[in-house]
């Protein structure tokens, strides 16, 4: 063959070689797209269909995050030849990108709720999805005599001996559960804050030396959940962190708060940040007019008996419906304040005209509500109409072990314990007050009164009680038989020391407002507790057996 022929059978064999390099290169590039875009989109290569994007909520069915994908602008792999499609996910490089501040304008890519927009912005992020773990800035860490030592030696021991704490205006120390008792230990407790905020120079600390007389003590507040409310520590937009499982009571008004350990608590001390994972949100719409017979304490019964203790396990509860619209502050606080017996990270209450109204005259520090979007993505929604419910207990011992007040008519009891940070506010008091008054009788069995904190207290002695001809909460209860009102602390609802008032020293069947109902919870071991609202631990108080109040509502 002539060498010119050679020549040319040559380059034509290395053009037709580089053209079918060419068309597999195509083919190995539209393969690697479509990988990539499926695994972006969280989507398994081999999926024919694709959720609807409009389909965020669903009544009762959990809907996976994973499970929103927006449709392509070609088919996934259905429609794409099996022969242009790779198994394997070549690496993906993240590209750099500059540091962004949280967006306040313009339009938002995906919707967040009100937890995941707090978490943004406490971490100076624009987007944050659920699962994400994220350093928060703190704006208000709170402490108190149960785990503030703990939580001071843990911040000394890590930072040194001479440690400053990162901001003295942000701490908040309460003395609360452990005050008016003869133990050493307790009261050793209280010296030991005492001194870590003399040494700090902590400007918020409710100190209390008189235990003999808690009104010769002006700084002295009592329980710290609903203190931190009265004095302007809780804002909406913000941060709260407690550690104290019950200070999710604080969502109330709209910001993210959630009970901390020891060690989580000295870490803040120091630095004013903490790792956190953005949870999940679970959404309870409550819709219907409330009867005049229920509380917010039979609300949120209703709810864990729905769920279960362990329903809501690191989720966020968001609360909205004109149910809860209607509710006033001290009952939002009682709904959130309960989110933790169903496992709940935090409880949360989008802000109002009611909220702003309630922080008047509580702060002057500017706050920025947030609201969830329209395309927030919840976990699950429950819808519940109010109007339909009755009253409700927790029968021992668990918060979910609900049962109808009345179905629990034949439960023979020994006393009622109307308190603590979720029925002892001045509301709580009130509804008790208003029952005994309509009822015209006395009590049957002991029924303890201890008001949450010194302004509560001198609300009992000081607000007319609404219909009762301006007779007082404190005077309706004297004429009702029962104990007069005790110095504002947690009391018995821990337990504590067994010179604590009202303690369960021996095993008794006990009505109360607290909200737990564990073993020992209140004292004794073998005691039986069953949580109600005011009104129902008010009905049972008169009869000696667990009561319906429309018994003497209606």
């Amino acid at each position: 063959m002539p060498l010119s022929w050679l020549l040319c059978l040559s380059i034509w064999r290395f053009s037709a070689n580089q053209r079918s390099w060419r068309k597999k290169r195509r083919s190995s590039r539209l393969s690697f797209h479509i990988d990539l875009f499926c695994f972006g989109q969280h989507l398994p290569m081999g999926s024919s269909a694709l959720p609807p994007t409009s389909s965020f909520l669903s009544d009762k069915k959990d809907v996976g995050f994973s499970s929103f994908c927006t449709q392509p602008s070609f088919p996934c792999s259905a429609q794409v030849s099996k022969k242009m499609v790779s198994k394997k996910v070549v690496s993906v490089m993240t590209p750099q990108q500059s540091e962004r501040k949280p967006s306040t304008t313009g339009a938002v890519k995906t919707g967040m709720t009100m937890t995941e927009k707090i978490f943004a912005r406490a971490s100076e992020k624009s987007q944050l999805i659920p699962g994400e773990n994220v350093w928060v800035n703190v704006d208000i860490l709170m402490t108190h005599d149960v785990c503030g030592p703990g939580s001071i030696g843990i911040f000394k021991k890590e930072f040194g001996k001479n440690a400053k704490v990162w901001d003295r205006e942000k701490i908040v120390i309460i003395p609360d559960h452990y005050i008016f008792t003869a133990d050493e230990r307790a009261n050793r407790n209280v010296d030991i804050l005492r001194d870590f905020c003399n040494e700090q120079d902590i400007k918020y600390f409710y100190d209390i030396k008189d235990l003999g007389n808690f009104k010769a003590n002006p700084d002295y507040k009592g329980v710290c959940h609903v203190a931190l409310a009265q004095e302007g520590h809780c804002r909406p937009g913000e941060v709260l962190l407690g550690t104290d499982s019950h200070t999710c009571t604080a969502g109330a008004f709209g910001q993210f708060a959630t009970g901390i350990g020891n060690t989580d608590a000295g870490f803040v001390l120091g630095t004013g940040k903490l790792l956190l994972k953005v949870p999940p949100t679970l959404r309870f719409v409550m819709d219907g007019e409330m009867p005049d017979y229920l509380l917010a304490k039979d609300l949120i019964l209703q709810i864990i008996g729905e769920i279960s203790v362990a329903g809501a396990t690191y989720k966020a509860m968001e609360f909205v419906g004109s149910t809860v619209e209607s509710l006033t502050m001290e009952e939002r606080m009682t709904l959130c304040n309960m989110v933790v017996e169903a496992g709940g990270k935090n409880g949360i209450v989008p802000a109002d005209s009611t909220t702003f109204k309630y922080l008047e005259d509580k702060t002057s520090l500017p706050y920025e509500p947030v609201y969830s979007d329209g395309q927030a993505r919840f976990l699950q929604e429950y819808r519940i109409d109010v109007s339909k419910l009755e009253p409700l207990v927790a029968k021992p011992h668990s918060p979910d072990n609900r049962a109808l007040a009345r179905e629990c008519k034949d439960v023979k009891i020994d006393r009622v314990y109307i308190g603590s940070c979720t029925g002892g506010k001045t509301e709580d008091f009130m509804a008790a007050a208003k029952l005994f008054h309509a009822s015209g009788k006395r009590v049957k069995v002991p029924t303890f009164l201890v008001p949450a904190t010194q302004k509560v207290w001198m609300d009992v002695y000081s607000l007319p009680v609404p219909g009762a001809g301006g007779k007082t909460c404190s005077q309706i209860f004297e004429e009702a038989g029962c104990d007069t009102p005790a110095s504002p602390s947690c009391g018995a609802c821990l337990g504590g020391p067994r010179d604590t008032y009202a303690r369960m020293n021996e095993a008794q069947v006990c009505v109360s407002t607290t909200n737990r109902n564990f073993p020992g919870r209140m004292g004794h071991k073998e005691g039986q507790i069953y949580l109600a609202s005011p009104y129902t631990a008010a009905a049972s108080a008169l009869t000696g057996f667990v009561t319906d109040p429309r018994d003497f509502l209606q």
